[in-house]
C-alpha cells in the first residue's frame, strides 16, 4: 500500500546461506541466494513517491511509526523496538537540551485481557478504557471473558455511563476492536453485537482468526458468529444482574441507553423481544420511578389480568390525563410512556407473563363487569343524543358514547384500533407519513354537569349542541395533544358561550 518494492533478507539458524526475496507487487517475485553475517529476517519498504493525494514520506516520521505500532501491534508479545529522539537538559545548563537517538521497546507486549481477573481491579479496568479512548465517561461495568473451548477468545467489554454525543445519529459506528493474536485487524467490527447492544464498547481477541481476514469474509465466518452469540449472551446476563443487584446503577444505564432496548423489541418484526422484555423500564403511577415489568407483574391485584399503561410527552401530563383517574382510583398500577417508541415496542410485545398490555385509552378497555352493564345502559338511554353529536362530527370520531373510566372530568378521546391516539402523533410527525389515523371515540361523563348541559340542548336548541359539541371534540383533542383542524373556529366558539 506504501511501497512500490519489497525485499527480505533472511537466514535461518540451521544454514550460512541467506536469501533475498523481492517483488514489485505487480507481476510475481524472485529469490536469489545473498549475503547475511547474522541470523534471522530483515524486511525493508522502498517507500514509493509522494503524488498530490499522497505523502509517503510520512511513514518515515518516527511519530508516525509510532502510533502506527501503538495501534496495530501494541499487544504482540514480543519487543517491537525502534531508535526514537529524546532528550534530556545538558550538564552545565539545565535550561538547554542535548538530542540523541535512543533504542526503545514501542508496544506494551502484555495485553490486559491475557491477565487473570484476580490480578486486576476495577482501576486497571477504568484506565483501559480511558487509555483506548472509548468514551471520555467512567464505565458503568465491565465484562471480562476467556474462552477456551470451540473458538478461543479473549474480551473485554464495557457499559458505558453516558450516551455518546452522536449514538443517535447517521454518523455512530458500533462494533468492537477485533485482534488476532494481538494485532488489530479491524478497528470496530460491527458482526460481534447485535444493534440494540450497539452502545457496548470493548475489544475481541481471538487466536483461530487470521491476520489476513477480510471484512467480507468476517461475516460470513462461523467463528466470528460463535463469538458474537456468545458475547450478546454475556452484555444479557451482565444487565439483567445488574438490574436485579445494583437498580441504581442500573436505572442511570436505561436512562442512557434504554430507548436502544425498546428499538430492539420493535425492530425485526419482534424477533428479539424475548432477549429484552426483561430488560424494559417504565415509569410506575405507584412507585413513582421507573419499574421492570417483572416487578409490576409481581404487584398486581387479585384477579387482574393485564396491565395497564398511558402515554403522553412527560410523566406529569399523564397524571392529569381523564382516562387515567378511574383506573388509578380503583388501585391499578398504570405504566407511563413518554417516548415515542415505547408503544410500538408493547404493541411488537403483546404479553408479558401472559398479561396483556391494554392502554387506558383504548376503547374497549374493561375493568369490571358491572361497570360495563351500567354504561351499556346510559348508552341506550342516549341513543338519540349520541347519534345526533356523531352526525355533527360526522368523519371525525367514530362513535360517541358513555365513559366507564371518567370521573371528575367531562370528556376524553378513547382509540378503537390497533392504531392509537399517540401513535397517530408519532406516525403523523414522520417525513413519509401516509396520513395514519386512529379510530377516535368520543366518551363522555353522564355524571358531569356538563353531559346534563348537553341533553338540555338536545331537547331544545340544535344550534346550541353543535356548539357545545364541537367544543368537547377540541377540547378532548388539546387534553390529547393532537392539534385542532380549525384554531380560528375554536376561538369563535369560545366566544360564543361567553356572550
Amino acid at each position: 500500500m506504501v511501497a512500490d518494492k519489497v525485499t527480505v533478507l533472511s537466514r535461518s539458524v540451521d544454514s550460512d546461506q541467506a536469501y533475498l526475496w523481492e517483488s514489485d507487487g505487480t507481476d510475481g517475485y524472485t529469490i536469489e541466494p545473498a549475503e547475511k553475517t547474522e541470523v534471522g529476517t530483515e524486511i525493508t519498504l522502498h517507500l514509493k513517491e509522494n503524488t498530490e493525494d499522497e505523502s509517503y514520506d510520512e511513514y518515515m516520521e518516527e511519530y508516525r511509526l509510532t502510533q502506527i505500532i501503538k495501534k496495530y501491534s501494541d499487544f504482540i508479545r514480543y519487543p517491537i523496538k525502534m531508535n526514537v529522539t529524546v532528550s534530556k537538559p545538558k550538564e552545565d545548563n539545565e535550561e538547554e537540551y542535548t538530542e540523541f537517538e535512543e533504542e526503545q521497546t514501542i508496544n506494551s507486549m502484555v495485553p490486559i485481557w491475557r491477565k487473570n481477573k484476580s490480578e486486576l481491579t476495577d482501576e486497571d479496568y477504568e484506565q483501559f478504557y480511558q487509555d483506548k479512548r472509548y468514551g471520555f465517561d467512567k464505565p458503568l461495568e465491565h465484562i471480562h471473558v476467556a474462552v477456551d473451548g470451540a473458538v478461543r477468545y479473549n474480551a473485554i467489554l464495557f457499559i458505558p455511563e453516558n450516551t455518546p454525543f452522536d449514538y443517535y445519529s447517521k454518523e455512530y459506528e458500533k462494533g468492537l476492536e477485533l485482534y488476532a493474536n494481538g494485532v488489530l485487524i479491524m478497528e470496530k467490527s460491527a458482526e460481534l453485537l447485535p444493534d440494540y447492544f450497539s452502545f457496548v464498547k470493548g475489544m475481541v481477541d481471538s487466536e483461530d482468526l487470521s491476520l489476513n481476514i477480510s471484512r467480507e469474509m468476517l461475516q460470513q465466518d462461523r467463528q466470528l458468529q460463535l463469538i458474537a452469540k456468545n458475547i450478546k449472551s454475556k452484555i444479557k446476563s451482565q444487565l439483567k444482574t445488574m438490574l436485579k443487584k445494583d437498580p441504581d446503577k442500573y436505572e442511570t444505564f436505561y436512562k442512557a441507553f434504554g430507548r436502544q432496548l425498546k428499538f430492539g423489541v420493535y425492530n425485526d418484526f419482534g424477533a428479539n423481544k424475548d432477549d429484552l422484555q426483561d430488560l424494559l423500564m417504565f415509569y410506575s403511577s405507584t412507585e413513582k420511578k421507573l419499574v421492570s415489568l417483572a416487578d409490576y407483574v409481581s404487584r398486581m391485584k387479585e384477579g387482574q389480568t393485564q396491565i395497564y399503561y398511558a402515554t403522553g410527552e412527560s410523566t406529569e401530563r399523564i397524571a392529569k390525563l381523564p382516562q387515567t383517574e378511574m383506573v388509578a382510583d380503583k388501585g391499578y398500577e398504570i405504566l407511563y410512556f413518554t417516548e415515542d417508541v415505547d408503544e410500538f415496542a408493547i404493541k411488537m410485545l403483546r404479553v408479558y407473563d401472559d398479561k396483556e398490555f391494554v392502554s387506558v385509552s383504548s376503547a374497549d378497555l374493561k375493568m369490571e363487569e358491572d361497570e360495563k352493564e351500567d354504561s351499556t345502559e346510559a348508552n341506550t338511554e342516549n341513543d338519540e343524543l349520541f347519534a345526533k353529536m356523531k352526525e355533527i362530527l360526522s368523519g371525525k370520531v367514530k362513535d360517541v358514547r358513555v365513559s366507564k373510566r371518567l370521573k371528575t372530568h367531562p370528556v376524553f378521546l378513547a382509540a378503537d384500533g390497533e392504531i392509537t391516539l399517540e401513535m397517530e402523533k408519532v406516525l403523523q410527525a414522520m417525513p413519509d407519513n401516509q396520513n395514519v389515523k386512529a379510530e377516535k371515540v368520543l366518551e363522555l361523563n353522564s355524571n358531569h354537569e356538563v353531559f346534563q348541559s348537553l341533553k338540555k340542548a338536545h331537547e331544545e336548541d340544535s344550534d346550541k349542541l353543535a356548539l357545545y359539541t364541537n367544543l368537547l371534540y377540541s377540547q378532548a383533542l388539546l387534553i390529547e395533544g393532537l392539534p385542532l383542524e380549525d384554531p380560528v373556529e375554536f376561538t369563535k366558539d369560545m366566544c360564543k358561550v361567553m356572550i
